[in-house]
């Protein structure tokens, strides 16, 4: 063979070979552009310095020599001669041609760390970071290897609301220094709304004896009825010198800070001090509890406008951000609709509604802040009666704000609630601690692709980056918070970060297994069970249900009973799917050997005559309750009461007429479903329940009638009824339609949630 063959082969044998080892020995969180491993190894010592080039590079030389002492016994000399063991770190342009990027080399004698500036100079450190983290077992041998890394979205952020809940500045620090550990660039700090006002504004110093307070806080979720208060006063507020410490400590670690103070919703806080903004006359209190409130601030009065230019002009010298953000989300037009203040404005500016009161309000905040060389930046309903002309919308309620704001070119932050709001649920595990709602395991964030099919390339160009944000009504502890966050964090730097072709969720965990030490190290609360049971349920006409277990965890196997008790390692072994076709209890288990891991999976089935029977319905479900799978009205499972598990059917303001073919003519004696009723969630219970039989499926007997649905909850319905003969069972549900006057929502449709029909 000749011999430049044989050393090609060679050369793929040893290119395979050392990107596969990276995976197993470098585990880099966001995933680097391009790793290119050596068989070279450096081991960090007692003579091992760093090489200070320039003084220019003395605030990021400092930072990495602190952080290698903080993980090793070394001490990290800073030398200006060539030493033999060193850290070189230098900024070249050439070398390193996109903006925050770094070059990272490893061999023998040196690390060399070159940057395109110096925030990729100092991303770099933190992959070598993790580096140093991860060969703590191994004698501080690194592997060799060349990294050439940049980040694919400029704009890259995480959340924090501190309006619900106040947190001490020393979390603030500790958050603020995992973005950076994990290149998020952006922490955007909500400091505003109805439960409180959490930063100094001298001029109005009613905003901290008021304002930053509440009388009580509600206990439990929202949804609870009736509502539970603590009796404690509880708030806070940062300082403007509080403010200005953590703007400098985040501008250290290259995160820059962006304020938010909402407007015109999202106020009731602010109108508790200053009740002359709002549009009714009277008292105004900071909430007690969560939710959207049709106190907001009065858009014809121009004192609103005076208060909110004399808060941004204290904001703005504390904040050198680019973006200051003004909310404008959920802002009820209840109060201004019978304002006369605010529909003189409408006439005298000829809009033509609320709407377009609200774009007035946002437009004229905007030209305020543009005075001030300030750009504004606001959630997706700033759209609303017509986009500012320089506005940046923050898409939360779905892509279709950003998409809209890109085709308008406007720059875009995609941060849509189905995939990027951490207070949501990562399990459906029951003994999870209370969130807001929904179903966000970490597989789900990290499937997020912020290029919707929807835009063109030149559209693209407007889509700035990626946030996540977390929402503090459930999570009022420092240590709860990071539950919520992390690691799902974690998936959105990637998202942010790495190229998408580089996107793969098995060589993502991986490296997330690996970052669970770091993370333990960094005290860090992180929800540690992301490689739980996952789940899929089918159903085939015959009537059986089939199930399908899998775990992204290595070496684990899954373990099952279906008599109702924990499985053990000794239980039956999951295979490929199960069969179940009668009434019980299924619960699973992962096992590695011996050892469970995690929490055991639970599922009762309840078999009945319509099972996996075909249901017609008159309306057709909408939103998050319309599940795609067919038989999800009679398949044997039940909606839980956190709504989340994806088998609740929902109408917004519509009937509920369904029809189920039994296929033959059959005795019933019971029948029956599952609605729910969360008046604190929009969730009304019918009017009525009527339930009528027929042979023919022309000709129909009612056979019972309720409105009698007394549980805050789930009301499971199953009507004992006099035998009869039938083949078709139509049920209908009278919604509540409009939301009555002094309710939550009111003036809303009614959502009427049903679950499960039941036939027996």
């Amino acid at each position: 063979m000749p011999k430049t063959k044989l050393f090609f082969i060679f050369s793929l044998m040893y290119f395979f070979t050392s990107n596969y080892s990276f995976s197993q020995s470098i585990s880099i969180i966001p995933k680097p552009v391009s790793v290119q491993l050596t068989q070279e190894k450096f081991t960090l010592n007692s003579s091992t310095s760093i090489l200070q080039t320039s003084a220019s590079f003395s605030k990021n030389v400092q930072f990495l020599q602190e952080a290698l002492h903080s993980l090793t016994p070394f001490s990290f000399p800073i030398l200006e001669n060539t030493p033999s063991n060193f850290i070189q770190i230098s900024i070249d342009t050439t070398k390193v041609s996109q903006k925050e990027g770094y070059q990272l080399v490893i061999s023998k004698n040196s690390i060399q760390l070159t940057g395109h500036d110096e925030v990729g100079v100092f991303y770099g450190i933190q992959s070598l970071i993790q580096i140093v983290y991860q060969s703590k077992n191994q004698g501080f041998n690194l592997s060799g290897c060349r990294i050439d890394d940049y980040p694919r979205f400029t704009y890259r952020g995480l959340h924090l609301d501190v309006g619900r809940n106040f947190f001490p500045l020393s979390f603030l620090k500790k958050y603020i220094d995992l973005l950076a550990f994990y290149k998020i660039n952006t922490f955007h700090w909500h400091l505003t709304d109805d439960q409180g006002w959490r930063i100094e504004i001298k001029k109005y110093p009613r905003l901290q004896s008021v304002a930053a307070f509440r009388d009580e806080t509600i206990i439990g979720h929202k949804k609870d009825s009736p509502h539970r208060f603590d009796g404690k006063k509880y708030g806070g507020f940062y300082g403007q010198d509080e403010v200005k410490e953590l703007v400098k400590y985040a501008s250290e670690k290259y995160v820059t800070i962006i304020p938010e103070i909402e407007m015109p919703g999202h106020a009731q806080a602010a109108l508790s001090a200053y009740p002359h903004l709002g549009c009714v006359s009277g008292s105004y209190k900071t909430a007690t509890f969560w939710g959207v409130f049709d106190d907001v601030f009065c858009a014809g009065n121009d004192s609103t406008f005076t208060f909110l230019q004399d808060v941004l002009d204290e904001v703005i010298p504390l904040f050198p951000s680019k973006y200051i953000h003004i909310g404008g989300d959920e802002c009820p037009k209840t109060r201004w609709k019978v304002c006369p203040k605010c529909q003189k404005r409408i006439k005298d500016e000829h809009l033509a509604d609320e709407h377009e009161l609200q774009s007035y309000f946002i437009q004229r905040m905007e030209k305020y802040l543009n005075s001030k060389n300030r750009e504004l930046i606001g959630w997706d309903e700033i759209l609303e009666g017509g986009l500012s002309p320089k506005a940046t919308v923050m898409s939360w309620r779905s892509e279709a704000g950003g998409i809209a704001a890109a085709k308008q070119k406007h720059e875009v932050i995609m941060t849509p609630e189905s995939h990027l709001y951490l207070d949501y649920y990562q399990s459906l595990h029951a003994d999870e601690p209370t969130a807001a709602a929904s179903f966000t395991p970490l597989s789900k964030v990290y499937s997020y692709e912020p290029f919707s099919s929807e835009l063109n390339q030149d559209d693209e160009q407007y889509i700035k980056g990626v946030q996540a944000n977390i929402w503090t009504e459930y999570t009022p502890q420092p240590e709860q918070v990071e539950y919520m966050v992390f690691p799902r964090a974690l998936a959105l730097s990637e998202i942010a970060w790495s190229p998408k072709t580089h996107k793969n969720y098995d060589d993502f965990l991986s490296r997330l297994r690996q970052h669970r030490n770091i993370l333990q190290q960094k005290k860090v609360n992180f929800f540690d069970r992301f490689e739980e049971i996952t789940y899929h349920f089918s159903m085939e006409k015959s009537g059986k249900s089939i199930v399908h277990f899998s775990t992204t965890l290595p070496n684990a196997k899954i373990h099952y009973t279906v008599n109702g008790k924990a499985p053990t390692s000794n239980d039956k072994v999951y295979q490929n799917q199960l069969i179940i076709n009668k009434s019980g209890i299924l619960k699973a288990q992962i096992f590695v050997g011996k050892k469970a891991y995690g929490k055991v999976f639970e599922q009762a089935f309840e078999y009945h005559k319509a099972i996996a029977k075909n249901v017609i319905l008159k309306h057709q479900p909408k939103a998050n309750y319309n599940p795609t799978t067919p038989f999800a009205l009679t398949n044997g499972l039940t909606g839980n009461a956190r709504y989340n598990n994806s088998q609740w059917v929902g109408f917004s303001g519509e009937d509920v007429e369904a029809t189920i073919d039994l296929g033959n003519i059959q005795s019933i004696s019971t029948v029956g479903l599952n609605l729910l009723k969360y008046h604190w969630q929009r969730m009304w219970e019918p009017n009525v329940l009527i339930f009528s039989i027929s042979e023919d499926g022309n000709s129909y007997k009612e056979v019972y009638r309720t409105s009698n649905f007394p549980a805050n909850g789930i009301n499971q319905i199953r009507a004992k009824i006099t035998p009869v003969k039938a083949r078709f069972i139509k049920v209908q549900a009278e919604n509540k339609g409009i939301i009555p006057a002094g309710e939550y929502g009111a003036g809303g449709k009614a959502w009427l949630l049903i679950d499960e029909i039941y036939v027996d």
